[in-house]
């Protein structure tokens, strides 16, 4: 590679770990996508970590949230007892398959908590005027008026795999 290329992916892998962090993931997430995305060819963990710095247990650990988001997939080699990985290069299909995983109980059981939360405030505030329970039920609402909004959204974008990716760059050109 030549070495004016080094500080550029080096760049690149930074900003990856630094989005990752943003939204509440180890950086090395981030690292190991942007070291998977920018290699040609599928890497082990011993080549993650040289690549990365980071440990081989966070290393493992990143890689196994990684493959549950569908955003690595692991390969094998004939005659070779390491696993290899690669990064997702399909964004629509990795977007789909995170959002499906927004239909999971835990995240089911939150929508219905807040769900619950609101119809009892309703309730309470139809038998009585009172301003905290009032300003709790705004604040509820708010939540789950949110919620309802996201879980349109997500299943929004869930259909657009139906348009494929020229019509929806097409469409988002107009948009801008």
């Amino acid at each position: 590679m030549p070495a004016e290329l080094e500080p550029i992916k080096r760049n690149f892998i930074e900003g990856l770990s630094r989005i990752s962090h943003f939204w509440g993931f180890p950086k090395s997430m981030g690292a190991i996508f942007a070291v998977l995305y920018l290699s040609p060819a599928p890497l082990s963990l011993d080549d993650l970590v040289a690549q990365t710095g980071f440990t081989k247990g966070a290393i493992s650990a990143s890689v196994r949230a990684l493959a549950r988001l569908a955003l690595v997939h692991r390969q094998t080699k004939l005659g070779d007892r390491k696993d290899y990985y690669v990064a997702e290069t399909d964004f629509y299909k990795a977007s789909r398959t995170i959002l499906k995983g927004r239909e999971n109980s835990e995240f089911d059981r939150a929508i219905t908590s807040v769900r619950e939360t609101l119809t009892e405030l309703k309730a309470a505030a139809a038998a009585a005027e009172d301003a905290e329970l009032q300003f709790l039920l705004e604040r509820v609402q708010a939540l789950q008026d949110f919620f309802d909004a996201l879980d349109a959204l997500t299943s929004a974008i869930a259909r657009l795999q139906n348009l494929g990716l020229p019509t929806i760059q097409k469409v988002l050109s107009i948009l801008k």
